[in-house]
């Protein structure tokens, strides 16, 4: 019962799934694998050079203001980014250094928060220096890291594996070979892991 979460730093609607994902999935008794990539070259697929949301001036409006409803009813913090959408590459980066780091879920969770809850500026290191210092990390080593060759195919590798999926935006869910787009294919995408059944989700 394992639930892939892929998500993108700079995607508005990820920020209330990453904070809420680890408490539903653990009271539903599935285990999340968090999957990070980058939408900007599966945009550039589709011929866009920039957030949709940007591109079509009445969806981004409707956006700002449904993600500001659905932060309110979770009671999540939420604050409009001044620049929008923000570059996740570094971020995305150690994210994949850090794979398999058991602090690795409360950083995504702690990214997303500094970029839609208090406006910072998630693609400077010293933001995210800042971030892994405040998690008990030594985040120099990680930053090192995140500019390895290694790290940074790994990264590719992971973007490409999205395309493979037929993953076109975040957040996406992948449960038991099926996709779910969307916060609100949250609790259907807990369902699918469990087989079916009915999860305790919302």
């Amino acid at each position: 019962m394992t639930l892939d979460f892929w998500f993108e730093f700079g995607s508005t609607y990820t920020y209330p799934s990453a904070a809420r994902l680890r408490e539903i999935a653990a009271a539903a008794g599935v285990t999340v694998s968090w999957q990070p990539f980058l939408l900007g070259p599966i945009f550039r697929d589709q011929g866009w050079n920039d957030s949709p949301f940007n591109l079509y001036p009445v969806k981004g409006s409707y956006m700002w203001r449904d993600v500001a409803r659905v932060c309110d009813g979770h009671g999540l913090p939420w604050t409009r980014p001044s620049v929008f959408p923000r570059n996740g590459l570094l971020a995305a980066r150690i994210a994949c250094a850090a794979h398999d780091a058991h602090w690795l879920p409360d950083f995504i969770v702690a990214v997303f928060a500094a970029n839609f809850a208090f406006d910072r500026e998630i693609a400077e290191a010293d933001v995210l220096l800042d971030i892994l210092h405040g998690l008990g990390v030594d985040g120099g080593p990680w930053l090192e890291r995140a500019q390895d060759r290694a790290t940074k195919d790994r990264l590719r590798a992971q973007t490409d594996r999205a395309r493979e999926l037929g993953i076109f935006g975040a957040p996406s869910f992948v449960a038991g070979g099926e996709l779910f787009w969307g916060n609100d294919r949250l609790g259907d995408a807990i369902a699918w892991a469990l087989g079916g059944n009915d999860a305790k989700a919302t």
